[in-house]
């Protein structure tokens, strides 16, 4: 099996993903230190205690997630669970390499643009050819969904291609020429799809405001869960690192229902 220096793997994820560009909530990249060396990623959304220990059980050097860990105003003693996570992780040797807004906006491998392949959306494009957003740090994507004449119709196709219905919020009849996407916990971003001129948006959860201003507005909302819209760009992202080093990585996905 080859290797790669961890070091090196670090140092490519940011180059490939420039996680400095991005006001994030969470220090993005190699979180937590361990093999000097890595043969065998596991991947997924979440460094959960659950993958965690599928990594161990596989015999993996590093875990790579889109939810890390050290989010900004969480309790930072290390106690319960992330006394827990931790250990695992140091008494293992695993690198964790967490990735959170960098994954989300990245033109090819990111959440977005995975998600958009995975419903079949057509994102609108600039003179340079780059994605056309909207909303803080350009995260919300815009475009159109070929094929799609109504909100009823692109409801449908989401659960469907997501192997789980949305809460949707609006007139199913609702003609659909222009939708905004942006994946997880996105939902106060409605706003700046509104402004975008969008006739239905796409995200992963929803809360109490969301419905009122998607009724008010007449913008059709799909909170279409923030597990199911991210499992995507990490997965990407694993099979470039596969590509680029031929290392193993393998991606396990860790059911959640939200």
């Amino acid at each position: 099996m080859n290797r790669i220096d961890t070091r090196e793997l670090a140092a490519w994820l940011d180059q490939t993903l420039q996680p400095g560009r991005f006001r994030d909530y969470c220090p993005n990249g190699l979180q937590v230190e361990g093999k000097a060396s890595i043969g065998h990623i596991i991947a997924g959304v979440t460094a959960s205690e659950a993958l965690l220990r599928a990594a161990i059980d596989r015999g993996a050097d590093a875990v790579l997630v889109h939810h890390g860990w050290f989010w900004k105003n969480e309790d930072p003693r290390v106690r319960g669970p992330k006394r827990t996570r931790l250990a695992l992780a140091l008494g293992h040797d695993l690198n964790v390499f967490g990735y959170h807004l960098p994954l989300d906006a990245h033109p090819q491998l990111g959440n977005n643009a995975q998600l958009a392949q995975v419903l079949g959306l057509t994102p609108d494009a600039d003179a340079a050819g780059m994605p056309r957003t909207c909303g803080p740090d350009g995260l919300v994507w815009l475009g159109s969904a070929p094929g799609i004449a109504t909100f009823g119709e692109l409801a449908a196709r989401v659960g469907q291609r997501l192997d789980r219905a949305p809460q949707a919020i609006g007139d199913p009849m609702r003609p659909v020429r222009r939708v905004a996407w942006c994946t997880g916990g996105a939902q106060g971003m409605l706003a700046d799809a509104v402004d975008a001129g969008a006739d239905a948006y796409i995200t992963g959860e929803i809360s109490e405001p969301t419905v009122h201003l998607a009724r008010e507005t007449g913008v059709g909302f799909l909170g279409a869960g923030h597990h199911a819209t991210e499992r995507y760009g990490v997965k990407a992202l694993g099979q470039a690192i596969a590509d680029q080093f031929n290392i193993r990585v393998d991606f396990v996905d860790i059911d959640n229902p939200v």
